[in-house]
């Protein structure tokens, strides 16, 4: 790539006193104008990259580059060209909004009248002008959300870091969010969003990489990581005290075995084949005398692409977070 506005190589970050590797040699790199999604379970070390690419942790090794700037060398002037809004709201509830965001802007250096001008353009952004005079603590956890990103483009940052943006809120509030990123990227803003929903880097992600256990482990398109699982997918649902015998009797039938969600309770496996692929099933379960409870061929989700590679599907990792994913729409960005 000729010049990512993102460039991360061989990164490593380890937490010797927790025994943990954070981050096993991480590359990654994406162009300007994007939005590039990282997913990956909780402790994947999605949030530990963000934080050696915002200055806020120091690589064991490796290099990490944000707008052509070294983080690690130059952090001071690697900030001035990032924004970041964490998994949680970092906001002083007894401020209001308006003072919330002229804060940050004056940390900035803004002048007072510049912090105060930014502070209004930001907040009408995020459609918040109607309660910016209000004390935070009157604010909804959406309304929180949405605060925080304001804070962060305070600075009118040139890559704007998300770590799992849209986690605790609720349905309609995430759908907001979305629909302000989308408006963000296209105003020309970078956008490196981590989440743990399948749905959201579908909806928003021109490109899509998995963290697992601190290592990337496939990036592309949504398109491409489908295609990888080679055509359709099977889902079926068996009764648990014969689910193990169900997984084994399926050995042989597709391109590779049958793995079980958790999550989910149901059995996937690939149908390279389609509804030939089904009729195998089917019938090897039913000479083996298990019963199907409800079976069903559809096209690849992002979901089957995460249990191929991780073995365990990312709705584990959402449930985790306790709260409801909205319905996918589809827009710009969600065609997939």
């Amino acid at each position: 790539m000729a010049n990512p506005i993102v460039r991360v190589e061989n990164v490593v970050k380890t937490f010797p006193k927790a025994k943990v590797v954070a981050l096993d040699g991480v590359s990654l790199e994406f162009e300007a104008g994007i939005v590039y999604g990282l997913l990956g379970p909780n402790g994947a070390g999605k949030t530990t990259l963000i934080r050696v690419l915002t200055t806020l942790l120091r690589a064991d090794s490796g290099y990490a580059e944000v707008a052509g700037v070294d983080v690690a060398a130059d952090p001071t002037s690697a900030r001035t060209h990032i924004g970041l809004a964490g998994q949680y709201a970092a906001v002083d509830e007894y401020l209001t909004g308006r003072e919330n965001v002229e804060m940050v802007g004056r940390l900035y250096n803004l002048s007072a009248h510049e912090a105060r001008q930014r502070a209004d353009e930001v907040l009408h952004g995020i459609h918040l002008s109607d309660a910016a005079d209000r004390a935070v603590r009157t604010y909804s956890g959406g309304m929180r959300r949405r605060l925080d990103l304001a804070a962060s483009l305070v600075g009118k940052p040139q890559v704007l870091f998300l770590d799992e943006p849209t986690t605790g809120i609720d349905p309609q509030s995430r759908i907001d969010l979305w629909d302000l990123i989308e408006d963000l990227v296209a105003g020309g803003t970078t956008v490196l969003l981590t989440t743990q929903y399948l749905d959201e880097a579908d909806q928003l992600a021109d490109r899509i990489g998995v963290i697992d256990n601190g290592k990337l482990i496939a990036q592309g398109t949504g398109d491409q990581l489908k295609d990888q699982m080679g055509g359709s997918v099977i889902e079926l649902h068996v009764a648990e005290e014969v689910r193990e015998d169900a997984i084994e009797s399926l050995a042989g039938v597709s391109t590779e075995p049958a793995i079980f969600d958790h999550y989910r309770g149901s059995v996937r496996l690939p149908a390279p084949d389609g509804s030939q692929t089904l009729m195998n099933v089917v019938r090897r379960l039913d000479e083996r005398g298990i019963a199907v409870q409800d079976v069903a061929l559809h096209k690849p989700t992002l979901d089957d692409v995460f249990l191929k590679l991780t073995g365990r599907g990312a709705a584990e990792a959402e449930a985790e977070s306790e709260t409801t994913a909205p319905t996918k729409r589809r827009g710009r960005r969600g065609s997939n």
